[in-house]
Parts: C-alpha cells; sequence; structure tokens
C-alpha cells in the first residue's frame, strides 16, 4: 500500500524495529550500532550548514525581486503566523511540560558502549554563520539585481535539495532506528514514549486553536466570515494529511479556496501559491513544543526564557526557506535546534523523529491556514482601494 512506502510509515518501523532491537541486542552488537548512529549523525549535521545556505538566501532573492505592496504584507502576515503561533506554542509548553511525568534520570539504565572509531566531518561553517551569510547574501543579490547569482543560487538549491531527497531523507530511518535502540537498550524508551504521545496529542489540539485564532482575526479585520471560508477547505486538510506536502496540495487548496465567496479571485491566486511556500503555522507551533519536551527529556530542562524567544523569532524566518519535503521546517532549522537550543545528535534524531511522525498534520494546518491569510489580503485590498486584477498585474 502506498501509506507503507511513505515516510512516516517508515519512521515508525524504524522506531519499532530499533525498540525491539535494542531488548535483545548483546554489548557486542551495539557497538556496531552506536558507531552506524554516530556516522550518520556526522553526515547529517556537516549537510545543516548547507541546507540553510541552499534555502534561505534564494528564497530572500524570490521574494524581493517582486516586492510590491501586496507582496510585502503577504510575507509580514505569514511570519506574524508562524511566529505568534510559536509564542504561543512556547507559552503552553512553559505551563504544561513541567507537569508531565517526565522521568530526566531513571534508575537501572545501562551504560552504551562507545563507538568504535571516530570518523568526525566538520561541517563547512557554524550554523550561526551560515544564517547570516544566507540572509546577507540574498539581501546584497536583491539590492544589486545580479542575475547571474540569482541563477546560480536557483541552482545550488535544486542540488541541496537532491541531496535531502537523496542522501538525508533515506538515511532518516536507519538514523532513527540506531537512536531509539540505543534508548531501548540502556532501558529509557518505557519512561519516555508515553510522554511523546501525549505532546502529539496536545500538538494536535494546539492547530485547532491556532486556526480557530487565524480564521477569527481575519474574520473581524475583513468584516467577512471565516467559516465560511474554512467550511470548504475539508478536501484540502484530508489532501496534506495523505500527501504531507504543501505544493502536492497545492491544486487542491486553490480549487477549496475558488469556491469561497469571501475571498477575492485574484488574491486566492496570488495568496494560496505564496502561502504554500512560506506561512508553516502549524509545522512551526509544533517543533516549538517538541524542542522544549526534548530538551526536558534528554538534559532534565527546559530552554531558557531568552533563548526560546529568540529560537521563535527566528525559526519564522527560517520557515519561509523551508525545502518541501516532508520535516522540511525542521530540516530547515536543524542550525536553530542546535546552534541556539544546543540540541546534540541524540536530540536531533528525537526531533527529527518525532516531527515527522505527525508531520502531515502539521502540513494540514498550514494549508487551511493559508486561507485565513488570504482573507487577511482581501480585506487589506478593499481597505486601501485596490482594484481587483489580474495576478501578473499585482506583482
Amino acid at each position: 500500500m502506498k501509506f507503507f512506502k511513505s515516510l512516516p510509515a517508515r519512521l515508525l518501523l524504524a522506531i519499532v524495529i530499533g525498540i525491539l532491537a535494542g531488548l535483545v541486542l548483546p554489548r557486542g552488537a551495539m557497538v556496531v550500532v552506536v558507531t552506524a548512529k554516530y556516522i550518520m549523525g556526522q553526515i547529517i549535521m556537516f549537510c545543516v550548514p548547507l541546507i540553510i545556505i541552499g534555502f534561505i538566501a534564494p528564497s530572500i532573492t524570490k521574494l524581493g525581486g517582486g516586492a510590491t505592496r501586496m507582496l510585502t504584507v503577504a510575507v509580514i502576515l505569514a511570519y506574524a503566523s508562524s511566529v505568534l503561533a510559536a509564542l504561543m506554542s512556547m507559552c503552553t509548553g512553559y505551563a504544561i511540560i513541567p507537569h508531565l511525568n517526565i522521568v530526566t534520570d531513571p534508575e537501572g539504565l545501562r551504560e552504551l558502549p562507545a563507538v568504535a572509531f571516530q570518523l568526525d566531518i566538520p561541517q563547512i561553517m557554524p550554523v550561526m554563520s551560515a544564517l547570516v551569510f544566507s540572509m546577507l547574501l540574498g539581501l546584497a543579490v536583491v539590492w544589486t539585481r545580479s542575475q547571474v547569482t540569482f541563477n546560480l543560487l536557483q541552482e545550488f538549491q535544486s542540488i541541496v535539495l537532491e541531496i535531502v531527497k537523496k542522501i538525508i531523507i533515506p538515511i532518516l530511518p536507519f538514523f532513527i532506528a540506531t537512536t531509539f535502540c540505543g534508548l531501548s537498550w540502556e532501558g529509557s524508551i518505557t519512561h519516555q514514549l508515553p510522554i511523546f504521545l501525549v505532546v502529539i496529542a496536545v500538538v494536535m489540539l494546539g492547530h485547532f486553536i491556532w486556526l480557530a485564532v487565524l480564521y477569527g482575526s481575519a474574520s473581524i479585520y475583513s468584516g467577512r466570515s471565516g467559516r465560511e471560508v474554512i467550511s470548504h477547505y475539508g478536501p484540502a486538510y484530508l489532501t496534506a494529511v495523505g500527501t504531507m506536502s504543501s505544493a502536492a496540495t497545492l491544486a487542491v487548496a486553490l480549487e477549496c479556496a475558488r469556491k469561497s465567496k469571501n475571498l477575492r479571485r485574484d488574491l486566492v491566486d496570488f495568496g494560496i501559491p505564496l502561502f504554500a511556500n512560506i506561512h508553516l503555522c502549524g509545522s512551526v507551533l509544533t517543533e516549538v513544543f517538541f524542542v522544549m519536551t526534548i530538551s526536558k527529556v534528554l538534559y532534565g530542562k527546559i530552554p531558557t526564557l531568552s533563548s526560546m524567544i529568540l529560537f521563535c523569532l527566528l525559526l519564522g524566518i527560517f520557515a519561509i526557506g523551508a525545502p518541501g519535503v516532508p520535516g522540511g521546517t525542521v530540516m530547515a532549522s536543524l542550525g536553530l535546534i542546535t546552534g541556539v537550543l544546543g540540541f546534540d545528535s541524540d536530540g536531533t534524531a528525537l526531533m527529527l523523529a518525532i516531527f515527522a511522525l505527525q508531520d502531515s498534520f502539521g502540513t494540514a494546518c498550514n494549508v487551511t491556514g493559508d486561507g485565513a491569510l488570504t482573507l487577511f489580503l482581501t480585506g487589506f485590498a478593499e481597505k486601501h482601494g485596490i482594484k481587483e486584477t489580474k495576478l501578473e498585474n499585482v506583482l
């Protein structure tokens, strides 16, 4: 069946196999498992700066090249939605996570063996350097209107996307299987897995709350019913759950939005494709709550408020340039997870696994939320006397 070929299915199978293997493998075999995990972790972490440069810089050049008033408003709306969703998730995390029954140092755990050999693969630059470089490079291309560099960045983005699709994604199940094998072998998995099931339920509830906030505020601003808009989004939501891709859902999302009487047709054609690439409120909300939970599970504490606020603000930028693959948001923000929050390979592996298992619901929240932002655009156009026109004239 098609489902069993999907990434969440493979990751779920990897988790099950890893847990079962950890219950029966001897210490000698665990040396191989730990070493394999270490090597795969080195490869993934090496690719982080490449992913940052490959997606942040080209995305800035694309947005800057056609920056008009409507485009600027659309980008601000997408960024504000993602950041506010992240901050809501952060506040929820501080309120809920300390009260969860998380055992950070359970008794009777076995110590994992050391790796058989070291194979260090240093990154080409620190992750924060890659972020700053990407921003400056993207802005400079816009300012100078350098067509050669613009085309080069688009090609580099395609190259990095192929690295993600053909290297990172294929090794993820093995990386995650070795991680859960280690957790099972040392005995901590029985304490931690129920916590993540609770966390996933909390996050999904957060998706619906944020959608209610978006559509409610869009209704107030535009003077039009957001309920009428979202009533058409059932097919798009279900398609997003099945595909885990905003791009793959775009045709269905456009069809749903065009059925609404409260959305201007030219703004639907302009906003829905744009928001499908830059508006990731559900994925951002999920990631924030997950990193706080994983930090408590693995490191015994939730990140500081200042670190989380910085993480949320930067995550909104990273979401705009996230690759269009399952788990794209967390892929693009690996630099923030390691650089700002200080996660190691164990934390990164858990984050990738848990995030990817529910990524379909985060994508569905993203796609459905695009209708609310398009309703905002409709209200903005009416309030500022922007006449209905074709897409090419809007840009």
